[in-house]
């Protein structure tokens, strides 16, 4: 089905001037499932820089042809950002597929042509995916992963235009699936809400072969069962995300995690007052109560937990970078760690998002802009609503094939392009 062009709002700003059209990435899709799988849908609302808007509020219908000045052009006089706006949806991932880019939203999979610019909606209501609420989107082997928040697991294969898909039933440890990585040795692993899936040569359609590791399984080599990320490292590791620490499980197959305790995540005192949420996930959520008292964190009235890694990459050196849920980012090389937060010019200390270019820069989606490392190393570049994203609150990142980056928030997407950073 192809979105109606009626509805999708576009806001071109190019070089100081904002040209804006109107669109609409499925207006009339069903539910606003808000994310309800992790605190950080606690604050869904896009945050705000206090500066004035040059085109948020604003949408014209194609053949308008209205401009108004951008107050903050973006880096340089040829850098351009275009707003495609998905209603009040969470983008939580991103992928680009050659002269494709996949925006997963929690309303459905949109399915955008860089050539013709035309959109495709998949949803529950056109029996494409089991729940609309995506949180994962990746490309293994020719199709197209999506995890979803309730639905499992959907299949897309383009050669077939067919969906499958998986669910407790079919072999995953929940139906709620957050990212999917394969092995050298082609074993898919599946990050869930209850356990990570081993799935023997990536044969998601035998699941009598498939294994779960849970906590128990491992004996607390997995420290917790929530699990947001894994990452295929070097030499065999493969690195789990959970909101009880990072875990790593080598080649002789033997466990190995960290916590705050070890290095990962700032200390309380260090980022207190810089905390951007201010609701407790604690009072909405005995797990994560029972998170917060297993770590003396009780007294903590905030969004503030070290041990939750909300993101992961492994960069090509095999350092491992962990997003935290309020702790900052932290760096670990296998021996020691290093936290980055606002005092070292992070825009924010909940790391959403963690992306490793194609020129092999570490990008950093915070609740309060997009970072990268300065080309020194020392500091951040940074940007923020101000200078032209979508919203503040950077949930999901792709490198297209023309160079454009496509940042996911709550609200829409910004595409980005001849940008230099």
């Amino acid at each position: 089905m192809n979105i109606n062009a009626k509805g999708l709002a576009i806001v071109i700003i190019i070089a100081g001037v904002a040209v804006v059209a109107a669109y609409n990435f499925g207006m009339n899709q069903a539910q606003n499932q808000q994310n309800a799988a992790s605190p950080s849908a606690a604050n869904n609302a896009p945050q705000t820089s206090g500066a004035p808007q040059a085109s948020a509020s604003k949408a014209l219908l194609p053949d308008g042809g209205d401009t108004m000045p951008a107050n903050h052009p973006a880096t340089g006089d040829q850098a351009r950002f275009t707003h495609f706006r998905v209603g009040n949806r969470n983008v939580k991932g991103m992928i680009a597929d050659g002269d494709e880019v996949w925006v997963g939203t929690s309303g459905g999979a949109i399915r955008y042509s860089l050539k013709s610019e035309d959109y495709k909606l998949y949803d529950v209501n056109n029996g494409s995916l089991i729940s609309n609420g995506v949180f994962h989107l990746s490309k293994l082997r020719d199709k197209i992963i999506v995890g979803t928040y309730g639905g499992g697991m959907s299949v897309y294969d383009p050669k077939t235009d067919a969906w499958k898909n998986y669910n407790i039933p079919d072999g995953l440890a929940d139906q709620f699936v957050y990212d999917i990585d394969e092995d050298e040795q082609g074993n898919f692993w599946i990050a869930t809400w209850s356990g990570v899936n081993f799935v023997p040569g990536g044969d998601l359609d035998n699941s009598a072969g498939w294994e779960t590791f849970t906590i128990e399984s491992t004996n607390g080599g997995l420290p917790n069962d929530w699990v947001y990320g894994v990452e295929v490292g070097k030499n065999g590791d493969i690195w789990f995300a959970t909101e009880g620490g990072l875990a790593r499980l080598d080649k002789d197959r033997h466990w190995t995690n960290w916590q705050h305790e070890q290095g990962l995540g700032a200390p309380y005192e260090k980022v207190k007052d810089d905390i951007a949420f201010t609701n407790d996930p604690a009072q909405a959520s005995k797990h994560h109560a029972t998170q917060k008292a297993e770590q003396g964190l009780t007294d903590v009235k905030v969004g503030y937990n070290p041990n939750y890694i909300v993101s992961i990459v492994v960069d090509d050196k095999g350092v491992v970078w962990c997003g935290t849920w309020g702790g900052g980012l932290s760096r670990f090389d296998g021996t020691s760690w290093k936290t980055y937060t606002t005092k070292e010019g992070l825009p924010g200390n909940h790391v959403f998002m963690l992306n490793q270019g194609k020129d092999g820069k570490l990008w950093i989606g915070t609740n309060k802009g997009l970072a990268r490392f300065n080309d020194q190393g020392d500091g951040f570049k940074v940007l923020t609503k101000q200078q032209g994203l979508f919203a503040d609150n950077v949930f999901s990142m792709a490198e297209a094939k023309d160079g454009s980056l496509w940042i996911g928030s709550f609200g829409g997407v910004a595409r980005l392009s001849n940008y230099n950073l």
